[in-house]
């Protein structure tokens, strides 16, 4: 039987993969579009129908897991029954799901250059949709509240998640414990002691997640 000349589609998800393979595979990011396409067998013009860049190829990566694991989340007929903060649980459960698939990747590139803040420009896409999602979230538990004095700060809360998300990405990547155990331990408590303090309960709960946080922080030093 003859061989299949049929050519490869491309589109943003193939030049993404080729992206993420040729970091991997070259330790570095690629030094220009010219390279990175002569190398992927990619046309430059099929490259800018997608991407402006190859920076805007790195914060496409980071938007495509985000909107990867929200399409997981909806395919679940139960997801849309849960409460706001199972949702957020779910929500950074199946995140670090897909960042321990891509692991390779994900630590090299945030820990490619020496200054940090230069590795977390590729984030500023995903800060928003995190944000965003946060926000839906606490305007959903808003509305249930009959007192405005009941209800949530929703700029307070979408930049909270944010900041907590950022703490979970650091002990993910520093997790060294089987099938990360210890970052899902991290996702509950983190998670219940948010909406605990948005609903005003006692600091039991932020004291539990304070100690915890204490323990581990000790270990990594």
């Amino acid at each position: 039987m003859a061989a299949s000349n049929k050519k490869q589609t491309v589109d943003s998800q193939y030049i993404i993969t080729k992206y993420m393979n040729y970091v991997l595979e070259h330790d570095e990011y690629p030094k220009s579009v010219f390279k990175f396409c002569k190398e992927s067998k990619i046309k430059e013009e099929e490259f800018y129908q997608f991407f402006g860049s190859l920076n805007s190829v790195n914060k496409g990566i980071w938007n495509t897991f985000f909107s990867t694991t929200i399409d997981a989340m909806n395919s679940n007929k139960e997801y849309g029954a849960l409460s706001s903060k199972d949702k957020m649980l779910t929500f950074f459960y199946t995140f670090f799901e897909l960042l321990t698939l891509n692991r390779s990747y994900v630590l090299m590139t945030l820990n490619y250059h020496e200054m940090p803040l230069k590795n977390m420009g590729q984030l500023k896409g995903l800060r928003k949709h995190i944000k965003d999602f946060a926000k839906e979230l606490i305007e959903i538990d808003n509305e249930d509240k009959m007192f405005k004095i009941a209800k949530n700060p929703t700029p307070v809360y979408s930049e909270g998640a944010w900041l907590q998300f950022l703490f979970l990405l650091k002990f993910w990547m520093d997790d060294e414990s089987a099938g990360f155990e210890k970052t899902d331990v991290a996702i509950e408590k983190s998670v219940n002691t948010i909406f605990d303090l948005f609903d005003n309960t006692p600091l039991s709960s932020v004291l539990d997640f304070g100690k915890f946080l204490w323990k581990e922080k000790a270990m990594w030093n």
